[in-house]
């Protein structure tokens, strides 16, 4: 190899060098829940630092690919969810596990505000031991603290599947903000959301 040319390759290869690295950095992990109303706990976690995907979808039931109409039948055992992918360099679970508790209401069996039903439940489908862990020991040091004035109901089982919703579920505050549903029901939460957890927020601004 010539000099020019091996002067070129390791330039090129210490350029790639710190982003190959920063790649390497970053640890992928999954996280499911169950908040009530997909549209709203998605549009919350869009906005949390350290996630990198949000899906909406079905799990916790019995039957496979359900679709959105099955699922309110309240016939499939599935509740709406969110499947988070997100970097535990930059988010920890448990911090997703505050936002989780603190962005709907744990105490309220099969309900959410006016949307009842157990598609509507509260629930976390953990991943791991670890997230096992995590889930109780959270839910209990908070159900100890009373932080509301009724006992904790949230569910924490294995996770066993996910369903990912129809494509115009997806995306769906980012896509429909001006619909009724986003502008009296999602948009206060979110309104909320960024008050309480400042900090955890994106650097790059809600549009």
């Amino acid at each position: 190899m010539g000099r020019i040319a091996l002067a070129a390759w390791l330039i090129a290869a210490g350029a790639a060098g710190p982003a190959a690295a920063k790649e390497a950095r970053v640890t992928k992990e999954t996280a499911t829940f169950a908040g009530g109303c997909f549209w709203c706990t998605e549009a919350v976690y869009q906005e949390v630092e350290g996630v990198l995907a949000v899906e909406s979808g079905y799990t916790g039931g019995r039957t496979e690919h359900p679709s959105y109409e099955e699922v309110c039948a309240g016939t499939t055992g599935h509740a709406e969810a969110v499947q988070i992918t997100f970097d535990a360099a930059k988010v920890r679970y448990e911090d997703l596990l505050e936002i989780f508790f603190k962005t709907h209401d744990p105490t309220t069996l099969n309900r959410q505000g006016a949307d009842a039903g157990t598609q509507y439940r509260s629930a976390i489908f953990t991943h791991s031991p670890a997230q096992k862990a995590a889930a109780e020991r959270i839910r209990k040091e908070l159900d100890a603290s009373r932080a509301w004035e009724h006992p904790i109901v949230t569910e924490i089982v294995p996770f066993k599947a996910f369903w990912k919703a129809e494509e115009h579920h997806q995306d769906y505050y980012s896509l429909n903000r001006t619909a009724p549903y986003c502008l009296f029901v999602i948009r206060p939460k979110m309104d909320k959301f960024r008050k309480v957890f400042k900090d955890k927020l994106r650097k790059v601004p809600a549009k």
